[in-house]
C-alpha cells in the first residue's frame, strides 16, 4: 500500500488506499471532533482518529503512558534531534509522568554511535542536549510497544510499513503531519550538507512537535477523564 503523497495545492496529505484527505493545519481540530463523534452511540471511528483512538494506552501505575518513537535512517541526526526537542517540550509541559520518548533508525549503519556532532551542536544552541544518546535500530518490539511511530520522510515510512505487523500499522505517520507553519511533507536529511541543514531540521521538528504535544496533551486529558 502506498501511504500518501503531497498534493500540489496547499498542504494536504492524501492517504492512498486509506479513508480520507486531511488538511494538516486543521488536523488537531478534526481529531477532537472525531473523538466526540465516536462517543456517540453507534458511531464508528474515522480515519482521523487513528492517532488518538487506535493507539492503545499503556498503563504506568494508575496513569496512562503515551509512547512516541521518532525514526530516521541511521538515528544520528534527525530522529535524535526530534527526540531531544520533544522530550524538552514534554518536560516543560509537565507531562513526563505520562509520556515516553525515544528514537531509532531503520538501518544499522550507526548502531552504538553518538549523534552526529553537528546535530549535537545545533540542538545545544537551542537548549536541547542529545550528546549522551546512542543510536539503535528499530526492532519488531517497537511496533508493539510504541503508540506513535513517526518517520522523518517517505523512504523511512515505507521501510517501517514493510516491517510493521498489520495490527500496528495505524501507528505509523510522517512527523510533519503535525506541523502547522511549514508546508514540507518531510524533514530533509542534513547528513551530507553543512551546518545550516541541521538548523532547518530543528525548525521543522520544533514546528511538528508543537502540534504533536497538543495531541499528546489532549490524549492524556481524554484518558484521565475516562
Amino acid at each position: 500500500m502506498t501511504w500518501g503523497r503531497q498534493r500540489p495545492y496547499g498542504r494536504r496529505l492524501e492517504l492512498i488506499g486509506g479513508k480520507g484527505v486531511f488538511p494538516a493545519r486543521n488536523y488537531l481540530e478534526e481529531l477532537m471532533q472525531s473523538i466526540k463523534k465516536a462517543e456517540t452511540a453507534g458511531a464508528k471511528p474515522t480515519a482521523g482518529e487513528h492517532v488518538l483512538l487506535n493507539a492503545a494506552p499503556h498503563r504506568k501505575g494508575a496513569t496512562y503512558m503515551t509512547k512516541v518513537l521518532f525514526v530516521c535512517m541511521g538515528n544520528i541526526c534527525r530522529s535524535p534531534m526530534a527526540q531531544g526537542v520533544f522530550s524538552k517540550m514534554v518536560a516543560d509541559a509537565g507531562l513526563e509522568s505520562g509520556v515516553q520518548v525515544a528514537s531509532a533508525g531503520t538501518h544499522a549503519y550507526h548502531v552504538g554511535e553518538p549523534p552526529d556532532a553537528r546535530a549535537v551542536q545545533a540542538a545545544k544552541r537551542r537548549g536541547v542536549e542529545i550528546g549522551d544518546w546512542r543510536a539503535r535500530q528499530v526492532t519488531q518490539d517497537d511496533f508493539r510497544d510504541f503508540d506513535l511511530i513517526l518517520a522523518m520522510d517517505w523512504e523511512n515510512l515505507a521501510l517501517l510499513q514493510q516491517q510493521c505487523p498489520r495490527a500496528h500499522k495505524h501507528k505509523l505517520h510522517l512527523l510533519m503531519r503535525f506541523a502547522g507553519e511549514h508546508d514540507a511533507a518531510t524533514v530533509p536529511d542534513p547528513y551530507y550538507g553543512g551546518p545550516e541543514g541541521f538548523n532547518t531540521v530543528l525548525d521543522y521538528v520544533e514546528d511538528a512537535c508543537q502540534g504533536l504535544i497538543e495531541v499528546v496533551r489532549k490524549r492524556a486529558t481524554m484518558y484521565a477523564a475516562a
